[in-house]
């Protein structure tokens, strides 16, 4: 099925991608509705700001897909933040920054395996989880091996559903608001700014997890070896698709809250908008938007895990990683098979080992590593080739490494602590690589 280190250096990726392409994948990559499951937690730690920190990490994430776009037109291959940083400052720094990004790519199939399990046996509670585990990543490995064009048109189907999914919430929400259960004027702006319960250090707390809403956005620059035009297409969308996901996450979440009275506490903050679903519209509204977040962490979980396959094969490419197995590619769908199937067993172990909670927890950690480390890049080459503009560009990408940071600093203690020992793990398996490669020269 694959081929050796050699003919993985002649066999190179289709292009076959469009813009719309890229920007279906981003978005489904996403989810469109990425806040949904997240919104009770929000709710809980914002003290009800919920649509404040959307908006607040959309800033935060506009900085880095303004960076992202400016060092995917200049380095127009598949790669992402590791083949930036190695090209900008060093090969060793780059394993690193792509060893963090491994971390995020690899966790958000992972969770999706374990959330789809989930939510699948609360609709059949008869077929025990660890079947749902494995069903579901046999379903996302099985999808990803059928090769990157299918994936590109099973994004537009579900694209559309899930966008009249919130259609029919949003439509449900005016109905309720103006037929019988008027807001108070002093209640539409609740959901942004209440003088009673906002503090900021519970918002920064709430920003930083309300990052989980974007994650995914720089996954497009992955695809660059698969798109047609990527220094034009590749930079438009991943803004594009930020942008895209900030505006509709803020209505989810802002027509949820009005919704709610001040100091309303779910019963289960995982499954917080269904409830006000249920609230507005019954067991039917419940139960649809229940199967949209399932049909969207499907979408999410098939096109991370390909998402992490390609950065696996970029970082061998370039010789951080053994070539032969990590660099090698389906002869006929063009796709590196043996890493899907990698990040398959990796989703099945940790779908069984693993709770939600503790993979979501470290998924932000090593996106925002990553993303300083694209910041800092993007910072330089502005200064460097003294493009026009090139202090305001510099500077708005200093202003997104120092907001990244900010974030990552109100990670949770655990957080910080395991995604640390995993960026010492990854010193340690550079630090060996060198030392066979230079032991491999000298015999």
């Amino acid at each position: 099925m694959n081929e050796t280190a050699s003919s993985a250096q002649t066999l190179q990726p289709r292009r076959s991608l469009r813009f719309f392409d890229l920007v279906l994948y981003g978005i489904i990559l996403i989810q469109p509705t990425a806040p949904m499951p997240v919104f009770g937690v929000l709710y809980q730690q914002a003290h009800g700001h919920v649509a404040t920190t959307i908006l607040l990490a959309m800033f935060a994430m506009l900085l880095t897909a303004i960076s992202y776009g400016r060092m995917a037109r200049r380095y127009p291959q598949g790669g992402s933040a590791f083949l930036y940083v190695s090209r900008e400052f060093q090969p060793s720094l780059g394993f690193l920054c792509g060893w963090c990004m491994t971390l995020d790519y690899v966790l958000n199939p992972l969770i999706c395996t374990i959330w789809s399990s989930r939510a699948a046996l609360a609709f059949v509670p008869a077929v025990p989880y660890a079947a749902w585990v494995v069903f579901f990543t046999l379903l996302f490995t099985l999808m990803n091996l059928a090769g990157v064009e299918t994936t590109a048109r099973l994004n537009a189907i579900m694209t559309a559903l899930l966008g009249l999914v919130i259609v029919i919430f949003l439509v449900a929400v005016g109905r309720w608001i103006f037929h019988g259960h008027a807001v108070a004027r002093t209640a539409w702006l609740g959901p942004l700014f209440d003088p009673q319960t906002f503090s900021l250090p519970s918002v920064l707390h709430g920003t930083s997890i309300a990052v989980l809403t974007y994650i995914g956005f720089d996954g497009i620059s992955t695809l660059a070896d698969e798109s047609i035009h990527p220094r034009r297409d590749i930079p438009r969308a991943i803004v594009l698709t930020c942008v895209l996901a900030g505006l509709l996450a803020t209505v989810e979440v802002y027509a949820a809250q009005l919704v709610l009275p001040r100091g309303y506490v779910f019963p289960n903050v995982e499954t917080a908008l269904p409830q006000v679903g249920g609230v507005i519209g019954g067991v039917v509204l419940f139960t649809l938007i229940n199967g949209a977040l399932l049909l969207a962490t499907i979408g999410s979980g098939v096109a991370s895990q390909m998402g992490a396959a390609r950065l696996i094969f970029a970082m061998s490419r370039d010789r951080a990683l053994p070539l032969r197995f990590f660099g090698a590619l389906s002869v006929r769908s063009r796709i590196p098979g043996n890493n899907v199937l990698l990040i398959g067993a990796i989703c099945l172990a940790g779908g069984l080992l693993m709770s939600y909670e503790i993979g979501a927890e470290l998924l932000n950690f090593g996106a925002l590593v990553g993303f300083m480390l694209v910041n800092a890049c993007a910072a330089r080459r502005a200064w460097l080739d003294r493009e026009r503009f090139h202090l305001v560009l510099a500077s708005g990408s200093v202003m997104g490494m120092l907001v990244c940071l900010l974030l990552w600093l109100n990670l949770s203690w655990l957080a910080l602590l395991t995604g640390t020992a995993w960026i010492a793990i990854g010193a340690a398996v550079y630090r060996s690589r060198v030392r066979f490669a230079s032991a491999s020269e000298t015999a």
